[in-house]
């Protein structure tokens, strides 16, 4: 899945990233302006012609399927939650240091273009986001969250993409595949706390623990460019994170590779979906919605250009099968 560059003159650039502001509302904290000055160049190419927005039209069947009495948090706008900061390419900081990008905003803005809303983003934490839904703070979250049977029984899900994690070591690890749990015996393996990839290494240790195997030790780092930093220096052996994270961080300078590739509901199948509050009346209508830009190839358009292509769905789905099932 390598991403793929061109050059983007300076002007267009400027264009596409004023077209970007004016057409959504957003507030996100900004990146230091040390970290963009020091961005590959091909970085940078990538992010400013990922600022150009992807539209789609609005899909008469989905807006038909929003109930008349539903009120939107926002009159006129699809209110999403984004995770917040500077999480490539999941979401990410345009070159102006506040413009929300990445496949999260791109998704977020078909969907609203294709209920005939504009659209309004909410950056939030991971921890945070169980609340924002269940207090109505947003309509929705896209915080790359997979479907999980836990989950399930708390909100509500529409499928869009494939769920996929990977496991990384530093380029000179003499780890060479991940496949099970015996390859991570013995292993510093950093997760994130409450995610579905903390979950499978835990039963993986326990699985270990029962095989009489060596104890795989879990490394908690909330920032992402420190979890990197100590995977390179040797103080972690294994990053076990969604793979658009840590495939953007191996294809743009950080000094590791892949030997592990599994579905995030391993060892069945999970997708990543809009989360809505429980027995949310807008599943229906964010599932056609969706249903539509796969269809008509806006879906595909906005995951291949984060590398993401091979991810695509064949169709939506509301409430299926998911981790722990």
């Amino acid at each position: 899945m390598r991403l793929k560059t061109k050059l983007l003159a300076c002007a267009s650039m400027a264009i596409c990233i004023s077209m970007l502001i004016g057409c959504e509302q957003s507030t996100s904290s900004s990146i230091s302006e040390a970290t963009i000055k020091t961005m590959p160049i091909h970085m940078r190419e990538l992010l400013a012609r990922n600022t150009i927005p992807i539209h789609t039209l609005p899909n008469k069947d989905a807006i038909q399927a929003i109930p008349s009495y539903h009120p939107f948090v926002n009159d006129g706008f699809f209110t999403v939650a984004i995770i917040s900061g500077n999480s490539p390419p999941i979401t990410t900081l345009a070159l102006d240091n506040k413009t929300p990008i990445g496949i999260e905003v791109d998704v977020a803005r078909l969907i609203a273009d294709s209920l005939g809303l504009k659209l309004k983003l909410i950056p939030t934490s991971w921890e945070d986001w169980p609340l924002g839904i269940d207090s109505g703070k947003y309509d929705a979250a896209l915080i790359n969250i997979s479907v999980s049977k836990a989950r399930k029984a708390r909100f509500d899900f529409v499928t869009y993409r494939k769920d996929s994690l990977g496991l990384f070591v530093s380029v000179d690890s003499p780890i060479q595949k991940i496949e099970t749990a015996k390859d991570v015996a013995g292993q510093r393996v950093i997760v994130g706390a409450g995610t579905n990839q903390e979950k499978i290494l835990l039963s993986w240790m326990d699985e270990n623990k029962k095989a009489g195997l060596a104890e795989t030790v879990p490394v908690y780092f909330e920032d992402k460019a420190m979890a990197i930093l100590a995977l390179e220096a040797g103080r972690a052996d294994v990053y076990f994170v969604p793979n658009p994270s840590g495939t953007w961080r191996m294809e743009n300078g950080a000094k590791i590779k892949r030997v592990g590739y599994l579905n995030g509901g391993w060892p069945k199948t999970a997708d990543i979906a809009v989360t809505l509050k429980k027995n949310s009346v807008l599943s229906e209508a964010i599932q056609k919605a969706i249903n539509g830009d796969i269809q008509n190839g806006k879906m595909h358009e906005v995951l291949s250009r984060w590398g993401l292509g091979d991810e695509a769905l064949q169709h939506s789905e509301i409430n299926p099968q998911g981790f722990g099932e």
